[in-house]
């Protein structure tokens, strides 16, 4: 795999034009393109990083010469993917729908992004293809938002869903970031959909050391955290199951620039990975990197080997 690109070129994307023309909406003329060098793009975070690298690896194996950027801000890396500068990108499904949603019918256009996998698809290709972007199926990895609680909190009330703890009565003090009293997957929703006693939010972020340390020492009694967290174990916190799927499916979905990528040999390769990778074996080696210091290169490669996807 080539070394990681510098990010001075994304420097450009401003004066880049974009996919086809949102006018000929739903129209897609060129065929699917077959280029021999790829660049794989990261949004810079441990899991976006294993992604890319695993998506490197393949390719490689594939036949293909890539090389890496990192763009931590979506607002600039779906233009570059539109423009052709990035082929290929790991996206989460509902979250990706909704902000291309955003961007082509406006910030307060109703959110097409749901629990429903099926139907979040739908909306998303439908917004991605006009744009020259390719979503490929989504495999069994998701990373979206989860509750948790300490083991010895579940084991005492005998928890193990969102549904135990609203039948529960327990009055709970959730730590999360501050949106989380508007945002319906957050506080609204626990109350609505699991009928959750939920007497405030500590508004110490979405898993932060701190959050999960407020919960841990009592202070709160869950924490709002994602589904491939790596470091639930270190303070001894558990997730309580969306029994009821209140959040939106944030299925992990390769993304690819038709015209350079959308070639049966890229996706034929990137599928490779969907059909084996899951969200505990994305948790896990989120650990590895993040508690166990780690190359994302390094973990990507072995649990490739070890599914024997790389020679």
């Amino acid at each position: 795999m080539r070394r990681r690109a510098a990010l001075a070129g994304l420097l450009l994307l401003t004066g880049c034009a974009s996919g086809p023309s949102l006018e000929t909406q739903g129209e897609v003329t060129e065929a699917p393109g077959d280029s021999k060098h790829l660049t794989i793009g990261s949004a810079g975070f441990t899991e976006s990083d294993l992604l890319a690298t695993m998506y490197a690896l393949l390719l490689n194996e594939a036949g293909y010469k890539t090389s890496m950027l990192t763009v931590a801000n979506r607002e600039l890396y779906e233009p570059a993917l539109e423009s052709g500068q990035i082929d290929v990108v790991a996206e989460y499904a509902a979250t990706f729908a909704d902000w291309l949603n955003a961007k082509t019918n406006g910030a307060d256009a109703p959110a097409v992004g749901s629990p429903d996998l099926k139907a979040t698809m739908t909306a998303l290709r439908k917004l991605a293809t006009p744009r020259g972007l390719t979503v490929l199926d989504p495999g069994r990895a998701v990373d979206q938002n989860a509750f948790a609680v300490t083991g010895a909190y579940a084991r005492q009330h005998d928890l193990k869903t969102l549904s135990d703890l609203g039948r529960s009565g327990l009055e709970v003090r959730l730590a999360a970031g501050d949106e989380c009293v508007q945002r319906p997957y957050c506080e609204p929703g626990l109350r609505k959909t699991y009928g959750i006693d939920v007497t405030g939010v500590d508004p110490k972020g979405v898993g932060t050391t701190q959050a999960k340390r407020a919960v841990q020492n009592g202070q709160d009694q869950m924490v709002l955290t994602t589904t491939t967290d790596a470091t639930l174990d270190e303070f001894g916190l558990v997730l309580l199951a969306d029994d009821k799927h209140l959040q939106n499916a944030d299925y992990i979905v390769p993304v690819v620039n038709r015209s350079r990528a959308g070639s049966k040999g890229v996706t034929g390769a990137l599928d490779r990975l969907n059909d084996v990778l899951t969200t505990a074996d994305l948790a896990s080696m989120n650990q590895q990197v993040d508690s166990w210091r780690r190359l994302p290169e390094d973990v990507g490669r072995t649990y490739l080997e070890d599914k024997g996807l790389l020679k």
